[in-house]
């Protein structure tokens, strides 16, 4: 894999071009003083002081009963003598998200350069990645550590890596549709300008609706990437991902690099550049809960399973894989 394909992946190269076949976005570039402060560890957590009094925090429940569990002794700590920092400020910047995502309807979920940050979602009042200021968007990319890919290691794939972080980095502020349904949402593998592949995005959960719909789907998705990627997208293999809408309508969502970082989902890379697949496309969704895989409802984020060979995790997703065929075999027959 090299850099330039790697960059063509990055929100800010790809949404211009196919902005009209996406979902509504506004970018933002990033201060360098921004991404040191994500990059800080060497303190307390901190969030930045906010010019419009915004808390990203849930309020507490104040219980007159436990108000002792609050008493602060008044005694002088032998910390006192330590000087603390006080917090990070970036009003200019707070103010222009801000002011983004008053035009995207009030409610945005945040990306950077290739990444959102879907692991900390769990720390967020509503478990999600909605955010409706610039202090929700912080503490979620403040308590990402998948994010710290994208600010530290993005490149290490590369054959010809020549840097180990981009010149400049993006906030990309995308609007929010509570009418999103998970499971129409699917990952489109492309290798040597072939599709191969297509997975269901959300693997977590097992939706008969797909197996319904699956055979209307697959040329819809097929016909959306000759009409509108094939030929505009310059990277001989690569991945990205649609969300296909109730009258049949695809939205662009992403773009992956063809590399490790990027999920195969219900494949696996070996299969993917396999000449099986070059021959025939293979459409893969979660035949039964059977199939399910591990992820959120383990309490693990998916991306952080150890699913290395020899594993626990890759002998569950082989017998996965294996239960998986065995079910597409018998509705073949």
């Amino acid at each position: 894999m090299k850099e330039e394909e790697v960059n063509r992946c990055q929100i800010q190269e790809w949404y211009p071009r196919f902005k009209s076949a996406s979902i509504k976005t506004v970018i933002h570039e990033l201060p360098e003083s921004f991404i040191e402060y994500l990059l800080d560890d060497s303190g307390p957590f901190l969030l930045p002081l906010s010019i419009s009094n915004d808390d990203a925090l849930p309020n507490r429940i104040h219980k007159p009963e436990e108000e002792e569990d609050y008493v602060i002794s008044e005694e002088p700590s032998d910390d006192d003598s330590e000087q603390t920092s006080p917090p990070p400020s970036f009003p200019e910047l707070e103010s222009q998200i801000n002011q983004s995502i008053e035009t995207l309807g009030g409610a945005i979920f945040p990306k950077l350069n290739w990444s959102s940050p879907k692991d900390s979602a769990w720390i967020s009042p509503n478990g999600s990645l909605k955010c409706t200021s610039f202090s929700e968007i912080t503490l979620l990319l403040k308590s990402s550590d998948s994010l710290v890919h994208d600010l530290c290691h993005a490149y290490d794939s590369c054959s010809d890596c020549s840097i180990r972080r981009p010149t400049r980095f993006f906030l990309a502020l995308r609007k929010w549709y509570p009418s999103l349904h998970p499971e129409m949402e699917f990952r489109c593998f492309i290798h040597n300008r072939i599709l191969v592949g297509i997975s269901q995005r959300e693997v977590t959960g097992f939706y008969p609706i797909l197996t319904e719909q699956k055979h209307e789907l697959e040329p819809v998705i097929k016909i959306f990437y000759t009409g509108e990627v094939s030929t505009r997208f310059e990277s001989e293999s690569y991945a990205f991902d649609v969300y296909v809408k109730r009258n049949g309508d695809v939205k662009l969502l992403d773009f992956n690099p063809w590399c490790e970082f990027t999920l195969p989902l219900l494949f696996t890379w070996e299969e993917l550049e396999s000449e099986q697949l070059s021959r025939e496309m293979e459409f893969r969704i979660v035949e039964s809960q059977c199939g399910v895989r591990p992820g959120l409802k383990t309490a693990v984020p998916y991306d952080y399973l150890d699913t290395s060979e020899g594993s626990g995790w890759d002998q569950f997703l082989r017998n996965a894989d294996e239960e998986l065929r065995r079910q597409t075999r018998s509705a073949g027959g």
